[in-house]
């Protein structure tokens, strides 16, 4: 069922703003004249899929497989709402401006989807109402901000700002990327070598010691053990680590599951961190863009909600967005669920003193933005020496353990001389 937005006044003309599941549109305004609605000043509905909270495990595992069918790298993304916005502003039409940009892109699988957002424009969609139908390339954010511009008649101003802020996300995913190339390609190669160690060297040394019918030492055996069971129930061994793996992640696709999970990451040294300041960043410059868009409060929480992509936070900014409705401040509202950093309300509540709540959101988005680079600066320069201590540990252990009889026959070897 659809969710609407609304905005109505009561009998003593107070304004309020909330949103509403209905049918249709006639269903949710007859739904707010029996509520007691003096005066609809607007409805509409919101664009851009459910929250993760409001959609079952098996549409969040299918939404989940959707996307990964249908992605897009983010470049091409940018690329195209770079040129979309430019070729609006020079007078072009949204339905030319798409047909122009489908002939020249090379990625298929976009491609296919410009051709079906070409072909509903020619059909009388809107623009938001073509893209949210390709939720796996267009985000909430990305159509509830196209959404705003078509109310507002600022489109080419708001394909310019989501141009900015998807560059922005795009630079950040290569820093990431290229932070964690070297652990990642260590780990591989570490996963490697130990693999060739269990399922081929070992048992060689394996053979060797049984036809001389000694006592190993104790580490030796240990690691001639787990060698065995490598090599006779490796099959079975990789389907139980599917199995868990493939049930971890279904498991944090429930709402309690999802939300222990979601806890845990932020708990994590270094890496909640991390994580915190680049949610900050996503969210503020969501409700930002939102707020000087001109699309309301309440609406503009309920996207932030949906783009932050952790529970805990959105079910703070859910509790924030019921005492909003409850008449109180934004900023006060934040600072009561405890879970948005004390920097961020503060700069709220500046921007709601000065009413320029979305320039100094811009500024949070910053300050995080820059907090994410310098975790990612650190962590780079500590991850190296880490993982080569912990690859050489590995290694030497296994070969330790192999070497020990040799060792100890040649100790005795020495002692008998």
């Amino acid at each position: 069922m659809p969710n609407y937005a609304y905005v109505i006044k009561d009998a003593d003309g107070n304004r309020h703003e909330d949103n509403i599941r209905a049918a249709s549109y006639e269903a949710a305004v007859d739904a707010l004249r029996k509520r007691g609605a003096s005066q609809i000043v607007s409805v509409r509905e919101i664009r851009g899929g459910l929250a993760v909270d409001e959609m079952t495990v098996g549409e969040q595992i299918g939404l989940a497989i959707y996307r990964f069918r249908t992605r897009v790298p983010l470049k091409n993304l940018v690329f195209f709402t770079r040129q979309l916005s430019t070729m609006f502003s020079a007078g072009l039409t949204i339905e030319k401006s798409i047909t122009n940009l489908l002939t020249e892109e090379r990625n298929y699988r976009f491609k296919k989807v410009l051709v079906q957002v070409s072909t509903d424009l020619k059909k009388g969609y809107s623009l938001s109402e073509a893209l949210a139908k390709h939720p796996g390339v267009f985000s909430n954010l990305y159509v509830a901000l196209v959404h705003a511009g078509e109310i507002s008649g600022n489109l080419h101003v708001i394909l310019q700002q989501l141009s900015d802020y998807l560059e922005t996300v795009s630079d950040t995913q290569r820093k990431v990327v290229s932070a964690l190339s070297y652990p990642v390609f260590s780990v591989i190669f570490l996963s490697a070598v130990v693999t060739f160690l269990m399922v081929v060297v070992v048992p060689m040394f394996k053979d060797v010691y049984d036809k001389f019918g000694a006592k190993l030492p104790f580490a030796t055996r240990v690691m001639m053990n787990i060698s065995g069971v490598i090599v006779n129930n490796a099959f079975m061994a990789f389907m139980v680590v599917l199995a868990v793996i493939t049930g971890l992640w279904v498991l944090t696709k429930t709402r309690r599951g999802g939300l222990i999970w979601d806890t845990m990451k932020l708990s994590f040294p270094v890496f909640g961190g991390l994580l915190m300041s680049s949610i900050m960043d996503k969210f503020a410059r969501t409700f930002g863009i939102l707020i000087g868009s001109g699309v309301p409060v309440l609406e503009s929480l309920n996207h932030a909600i949906r783009v932050v992509g952790n529970r805990v936070i959105a079910n703070g900014l859910r509790s924030a967005s019921g005492m909003i409705k409850d008449g109180f401040a934004i900023s006060v509202a934040l600072r009561k669920t405890g879970t948005i950093p004390p920097i961020v309300v503060q700069l709220i509540a500046t921007g709601e003193e000065t009413g320029e709540i979305n320039r100094l959101l811009e500024k949070v988005a910053e300050f995080y933005s820059k907090q994410v680079d310098a975790t990612i600066g650190r962590l780079t320069a500590l991850i190296e020496p880490l993982l080569i201590i912990m690859i050489g540990g590995v290694i030497g252990i296994i070969l330790i353990s192999i070497y020990l009889p040799v060792f100890m026959l040649g100790r005795a070897v020495q002692s008998g001389a």
